[in-house]
């Protein structure tokens, strides 16, 4: 992997602010979601720095890490303005967008071709279900520290929308789901076997913080459980749920797994 000089990186958070002013319309709505998304972007740059250092990732590495930060969600303006949501099933995949922006803009052509092709690849593997099992250790290790960092601040947009004052909802946070009582009997499933909630299994609000709980599972940094931990998203999560047998187990179940050691 090819020096990223600073002045590179702070080149590229130029080209990404002048991007997103494209996006903001003065239309309120539209808007509030476009800059929800740009600052879940400088969100989870600040979130990746921080975990490159308690992993110890030399400066060169948490350059590289910081900007496939910076351009993780760059579909998501796009896809927003195109389809109206969030919600890749009902659009566009937004990692595969963000990738076709970036080559279309030539916005990564001052890097060496390999530091390119290995920052599409990150981003490629950001929202995915699992990890290929047939890439390279540096691609994987990268993936999960953005991984990691991506849900840290997903986590801090969610809990803070579900325990705001009351306001209008937000479709796009809510991603369309119906508010309605009860969760599903398979989401559930899902996490007693401590594994994700399937997209397949998302039927209403609370079986997609279900889905959000769930992510713990997916979780691959100590650093990442102690922030958990300590900003209290599962019981901030927990506290908007119905509070029944089923949600005391899952309690239970992501307890341990946020306690266990490496």
């Amino acid at each position: 992997m090819h020096r990223i000089e600073p002045a590179a990186a702070e080149k590229l958070k130029t080209w990404f602010a002048g991007y997103v002013s494209r996006y903001k319309t003065g239309d309120k709505v539209r808007d509030h979601n476009i800059l929800i998304k740009e600052q879940h972007t400088w969100n989870v740059c600040r979130e990746i720095c921080n975990l490159s250092e308690a992993l110890d990732v030399d400066e060169n590495g948490r350059i590289l890490a910081e900007i496939t930060a910076l351009f993780h969600d760059v579909g998501r303006f796009e896809q927003y303005t195109r389809y109206g949501t969030f919600l890749d099933r009902a659009s566009v995949n937004h990692a595969g967008l963000g990738i076709e922006i970036l080559k279309e803009n030539r916005v990564l052509d001052d890097l060496d071709a390999h530091s390119r092709e290995f920052i599409y690849r990150v981003i490629e593997y950001h929202n995915t279900a699992f990890l290929p099992s047939d890439e390279d250790d540096l691609c994987l290790f990268f993936s999960r520290m953005l991984r990691d960092a991506d849900k840290l601040d997903i986590w801090r947009v969610v809990t803070e929308y579900y325990h705001r004052e009351e306001g209008e909802k937000n479709n796009a946070v809510e991603l369309g789901l119906p508010d309605s009582p009860g969760v599903t009997p398979e989401a559930i499933g899902n996490l007693m076997e401590r594994s994700i909630v399937m997209a397949e299994h998302i039927r209403n609000l609370n079986d997609f913080k279900l889905l959000q709980m769930g992510w713990v599972f997916d979780v691959n940094f100590a650093h990442t459980r102690r922030e958990i931990k300590r900003r209290l998203y599962m019981e901030r999560i927990l506290d908007v749920l119905p509070d029944s047998e089923a949600i005391r187990r899952i309690a239970g179940v992501i307890r341990e797994e946020l306690n266990r050691r490496d």
